[in-house]
C-alpha cells in the first residue's frame, strides 16, 4: 500500500504556509476528472456529533475552465473558485472524500515570472493552473 502526507500547515520548516491541493471525488459515477474536483487544503480538523468523531478538512475549491483537457499539453486547467463577491469558494469535506494528492503547475501565460516569486507564493500568484497528469502514473490514470 501506498501512502502520501498532505499538509496543511502555518509554517513549514521555519518558513511559510505550506498547503497541498487534492483531488476530491464529488461523483463515484462519472470518471475521470468528471467525477473529480480539485482543492487546496487550508486546515485539517476533526470534530465530535452524537458520540461519532469526524475527521475533516477546510478547502478551497478549484473550478474546470474547460470542458475538456488543453489540446496542446493534455491536462486540465482549472482555476480558483470564487463567489460572487470575490471572497474564495471554501467548504469543509469529509476526508474520505479526498482521492490523492494533486500538483497544479501555473499557466504562465506570456508575461516574465517576477524573480522574487517563490513557491510558497505560486497559488496565490497566477490565474489558472494545469492539473498536472504527467507528475506519476497515478495522476496519469485519474485525470483524464
Amino acid at each position: 500500500m501506498c501512502y502520501e502526507r498532505i499538509r496543511a500547515v502555518d509554517t513549514w520548516r521555519n518558513g511559510p504556509g505550506h498547503y497541498d491541493c487534492v483531488f476530491v471525488s464529488t461523483d463515484l459515477s462519472a470518471d475521470g476528472m468528471c467525477g473529480l474536483n480539485i482543492a487546496r487544503v487550508r486546515l485539517f480538523f476533526s470534530l465530535k456529533h452524537d458520540g461519532i468523531t469526524y475527521l475533516c478538512a477546510l478547502v478551497q475549491w478549484f473550478k474546470c475552465v474547460a470542458d475538456s483537457p488543453d489540446e496542446i499539453t493534455g491536462m486540465w486547467v482549472v482555476e480558483l473558485e470564487l463567489l460572487e463577491d470575490g471572497a474564495r469558494c471554501v467548504s469543509v469535506i469529509h476526508l474520505d472524500s479526498i482521492f490523492r494528492a494533486a500538483h497544479l503547475m501555473p499557466v504562465f501565460g506570456g508575461n516574465f515570472v517576477p524573480t522574487n516569486l517563490t513557491y510558497s507564493q505560486t497559488l496565490n500568484t497566477f490565474c489558472t493552473y494545469y492539473v498536472n497528469n504527467f507528475i506519476d502514473h497515478h495522476a496519469y490514470e485519474i485525470a483524464f
